[in-house]
């Protein structure tokens, strides 16, 4: 069938030896990654998200975009982890322009991330210095989960990709990193017997997380946009030590429920000083933009959704 990748309608197998281990048949979410232009989280220039419904991938997206107006530099450090150039993005649409397309492949999915507080303030981020509302998200981390689930050295997106038994071969392409997120997720669901993200969250004490919907005007924007706009449109160099590690929980930053969650202090999303393990890329190096199956600027499989 024309535009149909093989991803979809993929089921994630993989042999575990967890007595409670079933078929996720019920787990339905959808995953989502951007890659942000510089240090602040409310610049992203491209976005992946991968639909799940009963355990099986049905659905993906990807766009590139121009970050929001007056947050659009492109720092070299993120341009040579995820090779998203300027250029590559000067014929896109801005975030604000775009939210509505992807709030709508979203609808009233849990959203799950692999270091959820960094995605969802980067929509957040995003929406507020493009001054659009957006509504409320309940969402779950698989950074998180994977460190109840697993034993790892490092709990960064390829580690845990690896043990979970997910392909990942081009990490810091966005609709990649998303579909191992959610490759993860299905498979967290399984070792812990769950079908469904309720029944997972109830087994693990570790109630779903939410951010509040936001309307421009009401709400007060978020420590990150606050620090970004005071500096102005002017591109501060920061080091390496300002950005945040994949897989690292810091005591700083706690979900509601308590649980450690990500720094989501701006910087750019899967960095890791940790070394991925044998056969993954490190994602160091300048890439295009599109994946591997070379998607463009807007990619979607399944459900009726065009080129």
């Amino acid at each position: 069938m024309a535009g149909i990748s093989r991803h979809a309608g993929e089921r994630w197998v993989k042999s575990v030896s967890s007595t409670r281990s079933v078929d996720p048949v019920g787990i339905e979410f959808t995953a989502i990654d951007f890659e942000t232009a510089n240090g602040f989280r409310g610049s992203p220039c491209a976005v992946g998200l991968t639909k799940v419904r009963d355990g099986i991938i049905v659905d993906e997206a990807h766009w590139l975009m121009r970050p929001p107006a007056g947050h659009d530099h492109f720092d070299w450090r993120n341009v040579r982890i995820h090779g998203i150039s300027p250029e590559m993005v000067a014929a896109q649409p801005r975030f604000g322009d775009l939210f509505p397309e992807i709030g709508a492949f979203i609808g009233d999915d849990v959203l799950v991330a692999h270091n959820a507080a960094f995605d969802l303030g980067v929509i957040r981020s995003g929406q507020e210095v493009s001054n659009i509302a957006g509504p409320a998200y309940h969402y779950t981390c698989t950074v998180v989960l994977s460190r109840r689930s697993y034993s790892l050295p490092s709990y960064s997106l390829p580690f845990v990709a690896e043990a979970a038994g997910v392909p990942l071969v081009n990490h810091h392409d966005a609709v990649e990193d998303a579909r191992a997120c959610a490759g993860i997720m299905i498979d967290i669901a399984r070792l812990n017997g769950a079908d469904s993200l309720a029944e997972l969250a109830a087994l693990q004490r570790l109630p779903l997380s939410i951010q509040d919907a936001y309307v421009p005007g009401i709400n007060a924007v978020s420590k990150s946009t606050r620090g970004a706009l005071a500096r102005g449109p002017v591109e501060i160099p920061t080091g390496p030590s300002g950005w945040p590690e994949e897989g690292e929980p810091t005591s700083e930053c706690r979900g509601r429920s308590g649980e450690p969650a990500l720094r989501p202090d701006g910087g750019v999303h899967g960095h890791a000083r940790h070394a991925p393990p044998t056969g993954q890329g490190a994602g160091g190096g300048a890439r295009r933009a599109t994946s591997k199956h070379g998607y463009p600027a807007h990619h979607s499989i399944g459900g009726g959704r065009r080129l």
